[in-house]
C-alpha cells in the first residue's frame, strides 16, 4: 500500500483536535497540516499514512468527533500536483511554528 492522504473540515478549533486526537489514536498516521478558515471556525486536518490506515483514521473521526465533519475525503496514492499543493500549506504550517 502507498502514502495516502485524509482530509477532515469541520467547525472549530476545539472539534478539529478533538477529530486529529481521534485518528492518531485510532491507526498509524501523521499530521501533514492544517488551515483555518472564516477566523477559526473553519478548520481543514490533513493527515497522511498508509491508505488502510488513513481510511480508518478519517472514518473514525467522522462517527466519534465532537462534531460531525462539514466534509472528508482520502485520496490514495495523490497525484504530484496534490502533494505540491499539501506541501506548500505545510510550509506555512511549519514556518509559522518556527516563528513562535
Amino acid at each position: 500500500m502507498g502514502r495516502s492522504y485524509g482530509f477532515i473540515e469541520i467547525t472549530g478549533v476545539v472539534a478539529a483536535m478533538d477529530a486529529l486526537d481521534i485518528m492518531c489514536k485510532t491507526a498509524e498516521v501523521d499530521l501533514v497540516t492544517w488551515e483555518r478558515k472564516l477566523g477559526g471556525r473553519l478548520v481543514t486536518i490533513v493527515i497522511q499514512g498508509e491508505v488502510a490506515a488513513v481510511k480508518q483514521a478519517v472514518e473514525a473521526a467522522c462517527t466519534k468527533a465532537i462534531k460531525k465533519p462539514v466534509s472528508h475525503g482520502v485520496i490514495a496514492n495523490p497525484h504530484p500536483e496534490i502533494v505540491r499543493l499539501v506541501h506548500l500549506s505545510a510550509s506555512r504550517f511549519r514556518n509559522a511554528e518556527e516563528l513562535e
